[in-house]
């Protein structure tokens, strides 16, 4: 017997949107259950049970955020943010609510399958650190012996620019809006010093980047965040 399709819960209520993202599921192996309202995603989110949830922000009898605020109560379902451009404040809300991760309208097939697989290894993986040691391309992180490797020369590093590393290396793939970032390396009282994060992001990258300008580890979110290529 082939293996079970991971079930997909679509909660989107543009008929020409769904179409596009059942199309595309079904012709990746995915099974596709669909709801256009925000009351209809809850109830499937809890009678089918899906392995991953498209959520889009704007329905027509509810809050997106207040569906992504309950469906994260009760369970851990990954849930990925579809959103309208020019919508950073709430993507930067669902994110700090529990949204796994966020795609920008519009989006590729292959950019939709990409966060998809990513959003499923980590709940497979599990709510833990992940691995002792984190490779990204050239980037290597012993998380054991608090080493950090460009290739085979190790790269060393503040105190400070190792824990902000670090936050990303736990959440590989994802991003991490500023707050999150900030609470986990700074504390909770710093969450409004975006300023820190900028400095420290740079000193980052001119360590562990061939072109500090063109980063291709330590990627920027616009008005979100961070987020650390995963291969």
């Amino acid at each position: 017997m082939g293996t079970t399709a991971p079930i997909v819960l679509i909660i989107e209520d543009e008929p020409t949107m769904r179409r596009f993202l059942r199309t595309s599921l079904a012709a990746n192996g995915y099974a596709v259950v669909e709801a256009a309202t925000a009351r209809e995603g809850l109830a499937q989110a809890t009678g089918r049970n899906p392995e991953l949830i498209l959520l889009d922000l704007g329905l027509p009898d509810g809050d997106g955020l207040d569906v992504a605020r309950r469906i994260r109560e009760r369970q851990r379902t990954p849930i990925v943010v579809l959103s309208a451009r020019g919508r950073e404040q709430d993507k930067v809300a669902a994110l700090d609510i529990g949204a796994d991760d966020y795609l920008t309208k519009p989006f590729g097939v292959a950019e939709l399958l990409a966060r998809l697989r990513v959003a499923l290894r980590h709940a497979a993986a599990g709510e833990g650190d992940g691995e002792p040691v984190f490779r990204s391309g050239p980037l290597m992180v012993d998380r054991v012996r608090r080493q950090v490797f460009l290739g085979e020369e190790e790269v060393h590093l503040t105190p400070t620019e190792y824990k902000l590393l670090l936050a990303l290396v736990k959440h590989p793939g994802r991003v991490r809006t500023h707050q999150q970032l900030l609470q986990d390396v700074w504390g909770a009282g710093y969450t409004g010093q975006v300023h820190y994060l900028r400095v420290y992001m740079a000193q980052l990258r001119h360590k562990l980047e061939e072109d500090p300008n063109r980063p291709r580890l330590l990627m920027t979110e616009p008005s979100i965040g961070y987020r650390l290529r995963e291969d």
